[in-house]
């Protein structure tokens, strides 16, 4: 009996322990692959604190809520649309190497991980738009903007150049993680809605060119840092892979053409201006970022410091450019950053290219391609955009009034404040309006405005 009992609970042990199969090496290469781009997916969507950051310390404490709430539902709205049809356009089978024709609601798509990166790289391009047109949009406006630009246009763009078939791709044009795609897509739809916007009230008078101060650069500096961390997982993370050769090599171009560019910037800053000016060299590190998004992957070390100085110059009169003599009125600079950083760092691929490029003995001819992909990408977006604001122009204007926009955007689009300060000295009259207006809106709307050649 003992002996039965025994072997049947020798039986039930045996039945009841799983069995699991040893991993092989490709199981395991695809799970460290897997980690390595949700991580930089990770760092991807970490950036929106950065972009929220950056623009409202740049601008007005009065549309800070504003800004935030922009930043917030743009992500959300992208991430949505992007499910529902914007991967299909992006990924889907090419239809006459044009746009995506299946795909749909994520219907086949067995690689959810690469939606998700992908996904991050959508809201990115939306954003840009959000701080180039701060301070004077309706919340409304931006929001269809925003559908329009990660539901069609933008995805339109991605087929063209990373869906494999594209009419780009099968021309030769090359760019690695987005410095046309996502960069210059975004910062010609900015610039598109900003020429129908106009400049916000008081920036310019007659020739005069006013400075409007942002309200917290220490906030902004701090987004800066964000940004550039998380760009090492926008970059390193367009590999799409773990591997042990190429990232190191992604990450470290990425490093040293963010550093080069930010000394630049502040060595001309103080060339041309006699001060290192604090928010252009900010600025000088995300013109680096874009400026190397294109060639990270096909640009050595040397190259990408090279890429890194030549960017942090462009922003600087790129920026002095629209605002003082186009008086194109850019907030944080976004146009700059993301369109002229970005078209320069598409073009420096067909430069300094180890593989293709003009400086490796391989003539001009991937220059002229990468050139022909930023024109048909600048026609392609002011069209699109162009349309679409045209449009709901008609039915409504898509700028608030200057009422609404004096008194700043976060009461007249929200009903309240990101601020709220109290001083301790008040005289009676004082304390009524105190009660009404936060000391960072009253600072904002008594500094008498600053005459300057520059805007920062």
């Amino acid at each position: 009996m003992v002996k039965k009992s025994l072997f049947l609970l020798m039986v039930l042990f045996l039945i009841a322990t799983p069995v699991y199969a040893a991993p092989t090496t490709t199981s395991l290469q695809l799970s460290v692959d897997l980690v390595w781009v949700m991580i930089a997916a990770f760092l991807v969507f970490f950036m929106h604190a950065g972009f929220a950051m950056v623009e409202s310390g740049f601008t007005r404490s009065k549309n800070t809520l504003n800004i935030l709430m922009k930043n917030f539902l743009t992500i959300s709205i992208a991430a949505l649309l992007f499910f529902t049809v914007g991967y299909g356009i992006m990924f889907g089978t090419s239809a006459g190497s044009i746009i995506g024709s299946h795909g749909f609601f994520l219907s086949g798509v067995d690689d959810i991980g690469f939606f998700v990166f992908q996904a991050m790289f959508i809201a990115t391009c939306a954003t840009i738009i959000s701080g180039a047109v701060a301070e004077r949009i309706k919340l409304g406006s931006y929001v269809l903007i925003v559908i329009a630009m990660t539901g069609f246009i933008y995805p339109v763009v991605g087929h063209w150049i990373w869906q494999g078939d594209g009419w780009l791709t099968t021309l030769g044009f090359s760019d690695f993680a987005g410095s046309t795609v996502v960069h210059l897509t975004g910062a010609i739809a900015a610039l598109t809605v900003v020429l129908f916007l106009g400049p916000r009230h008081g920036k310019y008078e007659g020739k005069k060119v006013n400075v409007i101060p942002g309200h917290n650069i220490p906030i902004g500096a701090l987004g800066v840092f964000i940004l550039w961390l998380g760009w090492f997982g926008f970059n390193g993370g367009s590999t799409l892979a773990a591997d042990p050769e190429l990232v190191p090599m992604v990450i470290g171009a990425t490093l040293l053409s963010t550093s080069a560019a930010l000394v630049s910037s502040a060595a001309y800053t103080k060339l041309r201006f006699k001060r290192v000016d604090a928010s252009l060299s900010l600025n000088g590190v995300l013109g680096g970022l874009v400026g190397i998004t294109a060639g990270a992957a096909e640009i050595s070390l040397g190259g990408s410091i090279i890429v890194g100085m030549v960017s942090g110059v462009l922003l600087v009169e790129g920026v002095r450019l629209l605002d003082t003599k186009m008086k194109i009125d850019d907030p944080v600079g976004a146009i700059t950053v993301h369109g002229i950083c970005g078209i320069w760092g598409t073009l420096a691929v067909g430069l300094f290219s180890t593989s293709t490029g003009l400086f490796y003995g391989n003539g001009f001819s991937q220059i002229g391609i990468q050139a022909i992909g930023i024109l048909a990408v600048i026609a392609w977006t002011v069209l699109t955009v162009g349309t679409f604001v045209f449009v709901i122009s008609r039915f409504s204007s898509i700028r608030v009034s200057e009422k609404e926009e004096i008194a700043g955007l976060d009461f007249a689009e929200h009903g309240s404040n990101a601020y709220e300060f109290k001083e301790s000295l008040l005289t009676q009259e004082d304390e009524q309006v105190s009660s009404r207006l936060g000391l960072a809106d009253r600072l904002n709307n008594l500094s008498p405005p600053v005459a300057d050649e520059k805007s920062s």
